[in-house]
């Protein structure tokens, strides 16, 4: 075997465990979703994962990445559909040593990954058909067209948007989507007082939670080291490594933020820290050295949780916080390269221009801020425009007796805990 043929193989076999780990990322949303809402809703939250999951695979495989990545024009991809096609086809595709196969696989992981997080500002309410019909139009019509936009040859990626992995082609995308149905469904009964002060609706297990951003931790050295889709010049060590530090310095911030403000060391918090890092890192990891990595992370971490607290008081009801963990955060991340983007590594990446710190002047921070706004409004308009006609036709809210009975029961015929919620389950343990 000649080196090239070793190479060719050793990064598709690296891209293939990347795609694991992203995909695997459904686990860490499935932990920490569940964990992060109510018992009653437990079994409901968690197998949405798996449909979800399931509804993106086929809309994206169909349709989506030839959206994304096919050729057309700086808007859309026109060619592609159902995977057909050659290099021609998807010429925004320049790695050359990985299959097709495996570039689908890879990319269907962050589309899944997106989709999950547009589900947080659904929680505890939706209709379990809002999760086919808004799943299937989110996957072929909102996320693609972005992705589009900044990796498959668009508008964005021609002016130099640097987004290495996504904090706004999969973060920010998912958390606009999951802010326009917070505010269409309205706040979960019991939530808001009549003064309009909020109550806190407690997850029914921290455990949980905490695995679950571990696993989503784990998780995105496949999501941000494995978008160099190569292992031959080491470079996703460094990625790995400034992913890292990022994520770390966000836990910190988050809990001595939390302890400063409500006075407690809150452990939900500490992990949306985490999160929150790991989105703001997203888009930075491959153009900003170690320090500014960590000074991005904590700044990430940081504001989640005092924007977490802002929105609530507004009225907005985001039960999993999506919106503050990553839209904010996908916000500050993205952003953050027109400051913080090393020579030495937009040399490495061939993306965009050095950032204003290091004498590049605001030319990338202007290319940044309208990838921003350009992603917001685009998915903010497209998100209300499908969830408004949703909701005038199926409707996207449970009736108030399915929301208090729990959706386990209501949707799915069975609790996830049916020890501590099932009546008659509970008579027949204690008749033996």
């Amino acid at each position: 075997m000649d080196g090239k043929m070793l190479t060719a193989g050793l990064d598709a076999l690296w891209v293939m465990v990347s795609a694991v780990l992203v995909i695997g990322m459904q686990a860490g949303f499935a932990l920490l979703e569940a964990g992060s809402t109510r018992m009653k809703n437990s079994g409901h939250v968690a197998g949405k994962q798996i449909l979800s999951f399931a509804i993106a695979s086929l809309a994206f495989w169909a349709f989506g990445f030839a959206i994304t990545f096919g050729a057309g024009n700086h808007l859309i991809g026109t060619e592609g559909w159902f995977l057909q096609g050659d290099e021609k086809t998807f010429a925004s595709l320049s790695w050359a040593n990985v299959p097709l196969s495996l570039k689908f696989l890879f990319q269907l992981g962050f589309a899944g990954v997106s989709l999950a997080i547009a589900w947080g500002g659904f929680a505890e309410r939706a209709k379990l058909s809002v999760y086919f019909l808004f799943g299937t139009i989110f996957t072929v019509a909102i996320y693609p067209v972005i992705g589009h936009w900044v990796w498959g040859g668009g508008w964005l990626g021609e002016i130099g948007m640097q987004d290495f992995a996504g904090s706004t082609v999969v973060h920010l995308q998912g958390a606009i989507a999951a802010l326009v149905a917070t505010v269409l469904l309205g706040p979960r009964i019991g939530k808001f007082n009549k003064d309009k002060t909020p109550n806190v609706i407690p997850g029914h297990n921290q455990v949980y939670t905490v695995i679950g951003g571990l696993i989503l931790w784990i998780g995105w050295f496949g999501f941000n080291a494995g978008s160099t889709m190569a292992v031959g010049d080491g470079f996703f060590g460094y990625v790995a490594l400034t992913t890292n530090l990022a994520a770390a310095a966000g836990a910190v911030a988050a809990i001595v933020t939390a302890k400063i403000m409500v006075g407690k060391a809150d452990i939900p918090a500490m992990v949306n820290g985490v999160l929150a890092a790991l989105v703001a890192i997203t888009a930075a990891c491959a153009f900003v050295e170690p320090w500014a990595a960590v000074v991005i992370g904590a700044v990430a971490g940081s504001f989640t949780f005092w924007t977490s607290i802002y929105f609530e008081r507004k009225g907005i009801d985001d039960p999993i916080y999506a919106f503050s963990v990553h839209g904010i955060a996908g916000i500050i991340g993205t952003i953050s390269t027109g400051f913080f983007a090393s020579p030495r590594l937009v040399k490495i990446t061939g993306i965009g221009k050095a950032g204003l710190l290091y004498g590049g002047g605001f030319h990338q921070l202007i290319v940044q801020t309208v990838g921003v706004l350009g992603a917001i409004a685009y998915v903010a308009l497209i998100s209300f425009v499908v969830l408004f006609l949703l909701k005038k036709t199926i409707g996207l809210r449970v009736t108030a007796e399915q929301e208090i009975s729990g959706l386990d029961i209501s949707e799915h015929g069975s609790y996830g805990y049916p020890e501590q919620l099932d009546p008659a389950y509970q008579s027949k343990s204690m008749a033996h």
